[in-house]
């Protein structure tokens, strides 16, 4: 997948519902093929966290790539704080809708790759280091689940600033 988007395969497609759903198909489909690419049917329960009914996984993904097109098409030409807040926003609303029965994270990661990519910025690795980095994350995931972007914000600034670059 990685390759793919550094590759470019995934330039010019709208960031919809249907892209995320081809990134999970091609991330899964080997290993669980009678739910890739298809939204959960179930409900969870992530740590203390809990997704949207199962029956509303569309229509919250629907508004969720509306608001993201609508963010993205808003950010001025040089990237600043609306940049690193649009970024948490990707990530952190597409964990909270938790859309899929398995690889959610794996998802996230991808696209995240390609909206980096897309934004012509470094290709950030996400995934926080064990101990308090990861405690910090998961408390930035959980301000995040009530629209809070502002700790996942923060995350993001520094990212970029230590470097953390794939």
């Amino acid at each position: 997948m990685q390759r793919a988007i550094a590759a470019g395969d995934f330039d010019g497609r709208p960031l919809d519902e249907a892209l995320i759903l081809e990134l999970h198909r091609r991330i899964c489909a080997d290993l669980i093929p009678e739910f890739a690419g298809h939204w959960r049917t179930t409900n969870v329960v992530v740590g203390e966290h809990e997704p949207p009914a199962h029956p509303l996984v569309p229509q919250r993904m629907r508004e969720y790539v509306l608001d993201l097109q609508e963010r993205f098409s808003a950010l001025p030409h040089k990237p600043d704080d609306l940049w690193l807040e649009a970024l948490a926003f990707a990530e952190g609303k597409l964990l909270s809708i938790h859309p899929f029965a398995d690889f959610n994270g794996r998802v996230t990661r991808v696209f995240i790759d390609l909206l980096t990519r897309l934004l012509d910025l470094p290709d950030v690795d996400p995934t926080p280091d064990p101990g308090e980095p990861t405690a910090r994350y998961l408390d930035a995931l959980r301000s995040a689940d009530h629209n809070d972007w502002g700790p996942l914000t923060d995350i993001w600034r520094e990212r970029f600033e230590k470097g953390d670059v794939g």
